[in-house]
């Protein structure tokens, strides 16, 4: 077999820290890859796939040696900048045609989602974790207009047909949770585990143990592939592996996989400064995604020094992975705008911290899955609910690694192939357009 070098045009940059990570005490990274080792598996990436790639791996086969490289800290990448939901139910239950077909996606993705959040829900209960990390508490999705508190009756509709339980709240009822009565309807849904994402990471990395070892602060610089296996070179040091797991999400493309398939997509939040719990009425703890798709998410945390409320929305197209300070303000300007929509009375509140995550969408929404390369294998294109989806993934490649069978592995090689994009002028003008039409149609929701 004839050797092939695929090098990595880019690097990540995540720009700002994040509101979840600089919440966080501080913690010293593992150290960085300084020399040449010699591992059965390397995985790129330690965000919800190569971790839970990692971990998966470990379960199979405990004498694997594994080396997981991440080229920022874990916690500081996408997976720890994510709004901290992990759903169980799709989004889109209630567009679109749901006849056979469509019920029977739909149970693919509960699926895939419930298979991901078990696979937390084992590690929260085997290391003892606090709900501040992982809770189990269930989600709401809220309707700020009518037409919003229609999309909700048409979900619970479809919810009913798949036998899922769920409660349909009035105005009244969603008031006495979130403390304001600007939402006109809500709808309960037990599934959902909300995290926080940047302790999650940090939690299931930190339960590493040889033969599993992390480096971070350890980019891959190239992946050489050949017929004795594969080197994978670092800034310091190299890792020879008879297989590479690439989990870098949209990062793929960078060492030149999914080319031409990838849509980069950054979304944005904002966290508030602390405020006295006695300031909003409500539950303390909750959250809840929009009626609308595109619209706003919202949640409420809790900790020694207060109350405080995130908001999450603004969807931008960003080719080359990365955004400025001027996309992160204009989306704080929107997200000042939305809060004072939903809490008038906290209007006076400031966002302590604001920041962006970076997404990878397929236009015919499935991952990049499966041997891309020889020895190469990608779990990546989160298409969205990156929580689950990419945990999936990630448990997914580590079992076709291995050759264990599971109904998540068939389902996962299943997916079709990524659809190729229009030439780069028409995806850019298109993706862009799009995500303004879809804002736009998503209103003050």
């Amino acid at each position: 077999m004839k050797s092939k070098i695929f090098r990595a045009r880019r690097l990540p940059a995540h720009g700002v820290e994040s509101g979840w990570e600089a919440l966080l005490p501080s913690r010293t990274p593992t150290p960085e890859l300084d020399r040449a080792i010699t591992v059965d598996v390397v995985v790129i990436g330690a965000g919800f796939a190569g971790l839970s790639a990692a971990v998966r791996l470990s379960d199979l086969d405990p004498k694997l040696s594994v080396a997981v490289l991440d080229a920022d800290v874990v916690g500081n990448g996408a997976s720890g900048r994510n709004s901290g939901f992990l759903i169980d139910l799709p989004h889109d239950i209630s567009s679109g045609n749901f006849g056979v077909d469509g019920v029977t996606k739909s149970r693919k993705d509960i699926l895939v989602a419930r298979t991901a959040i078990q696979h937390y829900a084992r590690l929260a209960e085997e290391n003892d974790w606090d709900r501040a990390i992982f809770d189990p508490s269930g989600k709401y999705s809220v309707a700020i207009t009518a037409t919003g508190t229609d999309h909700l009756a048409a979900y619970s509709s479809k919810l009913k047909s798949l036998g899922e339980p769920h409660q349909l709240l009035a105005g009244k009822e969603i008031a006495e949770i979130t403390g304001t009565r600007s939402f006109k309807s809500g709808l309960f849904t037990p599934g959902t585990v909300m995290v926080q994402p940047a302790a999650l990471v940090r939690a299931v990395a930190d339960l590493f143990q040889e033969p599993v070892k992390l480096f971070e602060r350890t980019p891959a610089l190239s992946i050489q592939t050949s017929s004795s296996g594969c080197i994978v070179m670092t800034p310091k040091g190299e890792v020879r592996a008879g297989r590479v797991i690439l989990a870098t999400n949209g990062h793929a493309e960078s060492f030149g996989f999914g080319s031409g398939e990838l849509l980069h997509v950054f979304t944005y939040a904002s966290l508030t400064e602390p405020f006295a719990p006695s300031a909003l009425r409500g539950f303390r703890k909750w959250g809840a995604t929009p009626a609308a798709p595109m619209g706003t998410t919202v949640r409420r945390i809790n900790g020694s020094d207060g109350d405080r409320i995130l908001i999450r929305s603004r969807y931008t197209y960003h080719p080359k992975i990365e955004v400025g300070l001027g996309s992160i303000k204009s989306a704080g300007d929107l997200h000042d705008r939305k809060f004072a929509d939903r809490f008038p009375a906290q209007r006076h509140l400031k966002m302590q911290y604001r920041w962006a995550g970076a997404m990878a969408l397929t236009r015919n929404s499935v991952p990049l899955f499966g041997q891309v390369a020889d020895g190469v294998f990608a779990a990546c294109a989160c298409n969205g609910i990156g929580g689950t989806k990419s945990t999936a993934a990630g448990i997914a490649i580590a079992e076709l690694l291995v050759g264990h069978r599971s109904k998540l592995g068939e389902i996962f090689l299943t997916f079709e192939k990524p659809q190729s994009l229009p030439p780069r002028p028409f995806t850019n003008v298109g993706a862009r357009l799009n995500l303004a039409f879809r804002e736009w149609r998503a209103g003050r929701e």
